[in-house]
């Protein structure tokens, strides 16, 4: 029985089943038979067909990812023949076919351990013999440390430095300040050995867990100011002098191999098989802090997310990207802790605040919820400082993915300057299509799950939701109230009409303000142009791309100032009509972003958009012949059942095909289409669904009639009681009309 190295509980090997895919593993068989599905492994590409990549796992073994497992188009990937990846194996078929999964962890320091696969060994998870030796050698280190410390400090009283000469880890050197060698800084962290694994670049002087001698070990502050550069724009902490200066995480650039001071809050800490990697953020970035105490061993185990504070370590640069090497890690109380807050707080709204005001196009009715707009803007960006996934939750409509992936476009960048990892972008932001018209229980509870995990896994911070198209109706009440359970923040942006149910903490919506209802792909450009306003010449054209008819003046005017003609701009909303239903259970962010900003004479767009009005037009001229007619008092009613007179569950849905049909009316005035136990209408301004179906449910209280959404919305009712719902619907219709 052995120690998970994870979170310490007992179990076989070295690693339990709930955190082995936090794991990376070298794998060390002969057989795919013994490979193990579900983990992560280690491998080298071998190489490239047009339906994946071959990698080899181990020596012996080699599998393909296929193209279908990448989140972006294969040729985007940054990967050549010899290069070491990270994939997981999903399955091992009975031919010894390997099947392999995507991992969005490409580093070491993204896994929060690295063992063994080696079926010959007794534990098919054990430490490598290197992180085994080097903890061992550790140990015996530590053991001459304190010996020497004894002898020497104490007599000394001397300060602990590198000496490449010395087979100890330090040498103590006295107080005598008579010449410069005996009062040098600390040498910089690339002058010691490499300690830990191989896969972790730590240096084994990265952290020395404070003791009670520490105050008097201290540098000096003449020698630490001269370690920090003595730079004038660095901040000098008034209450120890002795303390290196405080330098903003933007700025650690500049002193790579010094010693410094970081403060901020904790994002998270991972615990890899050599050091732990704790993620600071200040207020002007974040930084990983390595402090390392025993291979596999969690260093300052009293500290955790959400914790303000203060690390004293050596800049360094590893695999191109920056880290500290922690000397010193201290959570601050009290008034220091309120200081760092109060700094980080103000700097954090200023930047979290929109640069500008302006809306990307005139449009009143946007204009009347203008500060609305800044506010979810605001939260949006503060949420990007804050190192807090944004989680974008869309309809699965040309208005949704065109206000959806507009957002997108204004994150990505300010992700990539926020954040140093290479997978900042896919981390960072998701882009998740709903399946319905409405946030519900059922998809926070979804929400949820994932944001406990990720908490629980990865230490990461609550998510701030965004949700487009939906969440401004009482359907979204209990989703809400289950996110708030959990402090998790939502922004609700929807250009149709809400309600006074709805419980986002900011509330983007026309109607609301008592406006006409706006076009939710043009209202959700114009708050994308808010986040970003370095992106708005990539948003020009969208908002016209959005409507199907009747584009207002000032939209149309903006796409004339792109390289998009009219017929180029119909023809990507029908390509993205169609891609809409297709992925309407994931964001393929590369194939919209190819339609929406790839060429605009691309062949992707006509052909996409002409496999869109083919099955549209197959779709209208079988349902026409079956549309009934009726009248009441006046009004012209035509009645689809969708059930008997369409092909379910292929292109195009329920909603785009009675649109279709309502553009294309020559006779009635309403149609409604009945599908199962939902009714739809398709009318003018006149007719207020949301109201109709109220009057349903006092009219037939034994038909279950619910109505769905605000005034626009459905009918909802029991599937048996269908004919007499249908002709109270055009009873309360025509009395509308009246």
């Amino acid at each position: 029985m052995g120690t998970c190295i994870i979170c310490g509980s007992s179990t076989d090997g070295r690693v339990c089943s709930t955190h082995e895919e936090d794991v990376a593993f070298e794998f060390r068989g002969n057989s795919p038979a013994e490979l193990t599905p579900g983990r992560y492994y280690r491998g080298t590409v071998d190489g490239f067909a047009d339906f994946g990549v071959f990698v080899d796992i181990g020596d012996s073994v080699t599998g393909l990812l296929h193209r279908s497992e990448v989140p972006g188009r294969l040729e985007s990937l940054d990967w050549d023949a010899g290069d070491q990846v990270y994939v997981q194996v999903t399955d091992v078929h009975d031919n010894d076919n390997v099947d392999l999964g995507w991992s969005i962890r490409q580093a070491d320091r993204d896994f929060r351990g690295h063992l063994v696969d080696d079926p010959s060994a007794d534990s098919d998870a054990e430490l490598p013999e290197e992180s085994a030796s080097d903890s061992e050698s550790e140990s015996d280190a530590e053991d001459d440390d304190a010996a020497s410390e004894t002898e020497q400090g104490t007599a000394d009283g001397g300060t602990p430095v590198a000496d490449d000469d010395s087979d100890s880890e330090f040498e103590f050197e006295g107080d005598d300040e008579s010449t410069d060698e005996e009062t040098a800084a600390p040498e910089h962290a690339d002058e010691t050995p490499s300690q830990g694994s191989e896969q972790t670049e730590v240096t084994e002087r990265a952290v020395r867990q404070p003791t009670a001698t520490d105050a008097s070990d201290e540098p000096e502050a003449d020698e630490t100011a001269e370690a920090a550069g003595e730079d004038e724009d660095v901040e000098t902490d008034a209450d120890d002098e002795s303390r290196p200066k405080r330098v903003p995480v933007a700025d650690l650039e500049d002193y790579v191999d010094d010693r410094v001071t970081v403060e901020g809050e904790l994002v998270s800490a991972r615990q890899t098989s050599g050091p732990t990697v704790f993620e600071l953020a200040d207020e002007t970035g974040a930084i990983d802090c390595a402090a390392f105490v025993e291979a596999g061993v969690r260093a300052y185990p009293d500290v955790e997310a959400g914790d303000v504070v203060r690390v004293v370590g050596d800049v360094e640069r590893r695999r191109g990207e920056l880290q500290v090497e922690t000397e010193d890690l201290e959570a601050l109380e009290g008034t220091d802790a309120q200081t760092v807050e109060a700094r980080m707080e103000d700097a954090l709204h200023q930047r979290a605040t929109p640069e500008t005001t302006d809306l990307l196009a005139e449009d009143s009715a946007v204009e009347a919820i203008t500060d609305d707009l800044v506010d979810a803007a605001t939260a949006i960006r503060r949420a990007v400082v804050e190192a807090r996934p944004v989680i974008l939750r869309h309809t699965a409509t040309v208005e949704g993915y065109v206000a959806g992936t507009a957002i997108e476009r204004a994150l990505l960048p300010l992700i990539r300057d926020e954040h140093a990892r290479e997978d900042a972008e896919y981390h960072y932001v998701d882009r998740r299509p709903l399946d319905d018209a409405f946030y519900t229980i059922d998809d926070a509870t979804g929400d949820v799950t994932n944001m406990l995990e990720a908490a629980e896994r990865h230490d990461e911070k609550h998510p701030l939701f965004v949700l487009v198209g939906a969440g401004s109706t009482s359907e979204s009440t209990d989703a809400f109230e289950l996110l708030d359970i959990y402090d998790a923040d939502a922004v609700a942006v929807d250009g149709g009409y809400t309600d006074d149910a709805a419980g986002a903490d900011v509330l983007v919506s026309p109607t609301k303000a008592g406006e006409d209802p706006v076009n939710t792909g043009a209202l959700g450009t114009q708050l994308a142009a808010l986040v970003n306003t370095d992106v708005r010449e990539d948003l020009a054209h969208l908002p016209a791309v959005a409507y199907w008819a009747d584009v207002p003046e000032a939209y149309a005017v903006l796409a004339d100032q792109t390289n998009y003609s009219a017929d180029t701009l119909e023809n990507l909303r029908d390509a993205i009509a169609l891609e809409a239903f297709y992925q309407s259970y994931e964001d393929k962010r590369e194939l919209i972003s190819d339609l929406l900003w790839g060429d605009a004479d691309d062949s992707l767009i006509t052909h996409v958009s002409d496999q869109f009005r083919e099955r549209l037009e197959t779709e209208v001229s079988t349902a026409e012949p079956h549309l009934s007619v009726r009248g009441e008092d006046g009004v012209a009613f035509e009645i689809l059942d969708v059930d008997d007179y369409t092909h379910q569950y292929d292109f195009p849905p329920v909603d785009l095909l009675l649109d279709e049909l309502y553009r294309r009316r020559d006779r009635a005035d309403v149609l409604v289409g009945v599908s199962g136990d939902e009714l739809r209408v398709r009318s003018g301004d006149t007719v207020d669904v949301h109201a109709v179906g109220e009057r349903l449910a006092d009219e037939l209280p034994d038909a279950g009639v619910q109505p769905r959404g605000a005034r626009d919305g459905r009918i909802e009712f029991l599937s048996g009681e269908q004919d007499a719902v249908v002709d109270a619907v055009v009873d309360a219709i025509a009395d509308q009309f009246a």
